[in-house]
């Protein structure tokens, strides 16, 4: 038999634990944190199709700062927290992203859905994401005209937009932000690359598998201070490589293989002191391998150019390492 006073203690207890339950039923106090909730919930119910991998399966209660792929941390305006980050990289999650979720979630400073099954067009509500600094939108299905709201995003640094369906020409105005990462890779971009490419402070920009022919900008020279990588693979570009390359004294990696690039290759690529991989291989290059590229042997690792007209070469290893040679009959 339960004494008395050990009844008390049980119903104390149980009555304790009901107001625990009801409490974690209730909205947060913090408007920042309902205002997620809500968002987040309303993101699951409706527009989340499929979680094989149950990323969202404890996105339940209003703590939402415990919910896996959300990250909270004090907001810097009044130190009171906010969901500074949403990671659902890898999560295989099919569904859409709907107006409502970027008008509920404006304090993000990351929001990275790599490797999803997100289809449809970004909202333009994200211009309510004032303080995002890192958007990752790759390896989804995302469709449409290039996102132009994500050029309204006033710290946003890092854009990776890479294995989409976005289409038509990238915005000029994408060269004159403050951006340090810029990559579209393996989408149906189309048109030249913007003339004001220069304008950019990136360290890495990736264009590779577009369509977007034309040549490569002379402007692309104002880059040297800041650009690390470059990779214009398989773009459809013609015309020639411009002698502002030389001008590229940080870049480590200078790829442009695999398109209808003409002419020369310009000696002054003995100014990419840095430069580790070299490749205009698949090109339309001719004439002699320039000899500039021989006081490159301090950091070249891998210059390749195969599949060219190049009539000779340079005896240097920097020039002879790769061991291939263009085919025969091709040198004009």
């Amino acid at each position: 038999m339960m004494t008395g006073w050990r009844r008390l203690q049980w119903v104390a207890a149980l009555l304790v634990l009901l107001a625990l339950q009801a409490s974690a039923q209730q909205p947060s106090p913090n408007p920042r944190l309902r205002t997620a909730f809500l968002a987040l919930q309303t993101w699951k119910r409706t527009a989340i199709f499929s979680d094989p991998f149950n990323f969202t399966a404890n996105w339940v209660g209003p703590n939402v700062c415990s919910y896996t792929g959300i990250f909270c941390a004090p907001h810097p305006s009044d130190g009171q927290l906010a969901v500074a980050g949403l990671d659902l990289n890898h999560a295989d999650i099919a569904g859409y992203i709907p107006a409502d979720l970027p008008r509920g979630l404006p304090d993000l400073a990351l929001l990275h859905l790599n490797s999803n099954r997100f289809c449809g067009v970004l909202p333009d509500t994200f211009l309510h994401l004032r303080l995002l600094h890192e958007l990752d939108l790759s390896n989804n299905r995302f469709v449409g005209p290039f996102p132009a709201v994500v050029l309204t995003l006033p710290e946003l640094r890092y854009l990776d937009l890479r294995f989409n369906d976005f289409e038509g020409p990238i915005p000029p105005r994408l060269f004159d932000l403050p951006l340090d990462a810029i990559i579209l890779n393996d989408n149906r971009l189309t048109r030249p690359i913007p003339p004001n490419l220069g304008n950019s402070p990136a360290s890495v920009v990736v264009l590779a598998n577009n369509r977007l022919g034309g040549c490569i900008p002379p402007s692309i020279g104002r880059m040297g201070p800041t650009l690390n990588e470059i990779v214009l693979i398989n773009d459809g570009l013609t015309g020639c490589i411009p002698p502002q390359v030389g001008m590229l004294s940080q870049v480590t990696v200078f790829d442009v293989s695999g398109n209808r690039l003409q002419g020369r290759l310009p000696g002054s690529v003995a100014g990419m002191a840095a430069v580790q991989v070299l490749n205009v291989a698949g090109n339309l290059l001719k004439g002699p391998v320039p000899g500039g590229v021989c006081a490159l042997q301090r950091s070249l690792r891998n210059f390749t150019y195969e599949d060219n007209f190049f009539t000779a070469r340079p005896g240097c290893p920097a020039a002879t390492a790769d061991g291939r040679w263009n085919l025969p009959g091709r040198a004009t």
